[in-house]
């Protein structure tokens, strides 16, 4: 039987250990766009932030962090881990963040892309910039559907972790469908010592570039730059990700 991916309290326990993230990367984007409104003086809000592996570094930093998450499993996991004494935590939606005037708002590991439904994409934005004070900025990634990552997620590309408690695990991802820009998939994951394997099944949804910038528009932001990846690559077609900066107008 399908598992919800973040409400099983045994897959929000080792999160943290099959979604590692590249330092170079990803944290390192959303530190210094923190750190461009002032160090450790930054508001920044984290929707999706999951077990707050982001979200706890910021606040590490000296940050004001909110971090905001429909999963109260994973939310747990994130007040027990370190910092997360530092962070006010939301068990909910982008409906439950208010007005608390935030210089940032992130939405990180691609976050952006659990919203399938445009009504709820466009509701997440209008959240997000009513969230923001005037000025304030989004950063946020997203696959370029063009570079089909999809096409990858199969069952002979398995990841072997070792988390601290579970002990060995094995997982990988199998695609069920694609669809009018949406990829509809399972997590597996293998509990070696144990023998258990759970199923998670999601969906995602691919936005086009020009779907994102006009969706941003739409909620009140405007495009401040686009990357390609990590690294400042250009956007193109087989770029890997549009990696998005709006501010609000």
């Amino acid at each position: 039987m399908p598992i919800a991916e973040f409400d099983d309290p045994r897959l929000a326990a080792i999160y943290d250990t099959v979604n590692t993230h590249d330092p170079d990367e990803q944290p390192r984007f959303v530190r210094q766009l923190a750190d461009e409104h002032g160090a450790g003086a930054a508001t920044i809000v984290d929707l999706g932030c999951g077990t707050g592996l982001i979200t706890r570094a910021l606040a590490a930093l000296g940050h004001r962090v909110i971090g905001v998450d429909p999963s109260r499993e994973m939310i747990g996991v994130a007040r027990a881990r370190p910092f997360g004494d530092r962070v006010q935590w939301i068990v909910g939606g982008a409906d439950q963040i208010g007005t608390p005037g935030a210089d940032l708002a992130i939405m990180t590991s691609h976050v952006a892309q659990f919203f399938v439904a445009d009504d709820e994409w466009e509701g997440a934005l209008v959240a997000l910039h009513a969230a923001l004070r005037a000025g304030g900025r989004l950063g946020f990634e997203s696959r370029n559907p063009g570079a089909r990552a999809w096409e990858s997620w199969t069952t002979d590309h398995v990841t072997s972790v070792v988390d601290p408690v579970a002990g060995p695990i094995d997982w990988w991802t199998e695609v069920h469908d694609v669809r009018d820009g949406i990829v509809r998939y399972a997590n597996h994951y293998r509990f070696m010592t144990l023998g258990d394997v759970l199923v998670s099944e999601a969906r995602l949804r691919f936005r086009t570039l020009d779907e994102l910038t006009r969706s941003l528009t739409e909620a009140g932001f405007t495009i401040e730059r686009i990357d390609g990846d990590w690294h400042g690559r250009p956007v193109d077609a087989t770029a890997s990700e549009h990696i998005m900066v709006a501010r609000r107008a």
